[in-house]
């Protein structure tokens, strides 16, 4: 049996991590059974255009911690992306949870989610993290990841929501004890 050392499997097993993260989140519970979540998993080259997207934004934006996040998300062997669309789940009348008085008058506003949406995904990226944890795979859900996946178009889906999840394998987590920024 050759030699394998862990340098050299290091981002394989980030990776396949990240696709049992993947089924973790599919399986979350979800409202009425509904799933409107969408995954993807980047590595190499893609990270680096992520982060570029992201540099990008926090110059035009002037955000700094967007700065940070597109620095921060270099040192990631791969990174997570879960989204939810923000369609109605039909419980009209009986939930009203996001404000509106049933589901049809919901639709007329598209951009307000409706809770179970963003709930399932809070359910998704909790169980998603929790199965990092068991395996000490360092990582972060950074909102910025998510922000810059929409703007880049990279969900297939009609996304609203979405979150990136940072994974590395190293000797100290990189994405705490980060430098403060404005």
């Amino acid at each position: 049996m050759p030699l394998i050392r862990e340098e050299n499997i290091r981002e394989e097993t980030v990776i396949n991590l990240a696709q049992k993260m993947m089924i973790a989140a599919r399986t979350a519970p979800k409202g009425k059974g509904k799933d409107t979540l969408e995954m993807l998993i980047l590595s190499g080259k893609d990270i680096i255009n992520l982060s570029n997207t992201l540099s990008k934004m926090a110059q035009k934006l002037n955000v700094d911690f967007y700065r940070r996040d597109a620095e921060n998300v270099l040192q990631a062997e791969a990174v997570l992306l879960i989204g939810t669309e923000i369609k109605p789940l039909g419980l009209n009348e009986i939930c009203q949870l996001c404000g509106f008085s049933n589901c049809k008058e919901k639709e007329k506003h598209p951009n307000t989610p409706c809770v179970f949406n963003t709930g399932d995904l809070n359910l998704a990226l909790g169980s998603a993290v929790s199965l990092a944890a068991d395996f000490r795979i360092d990582n972060r859900i950074m909102f910025s990841l998510g922000k810059a996946a929409l703007k880049a178009k990279l969900f297939n889906k009609d996304i609203k929501i979405a979150y990136g999840i940072p994974l590395s394998a190293s000797s100290k987590n990189p994405f705490f004890d980060r430098p403060t920024h404005n």
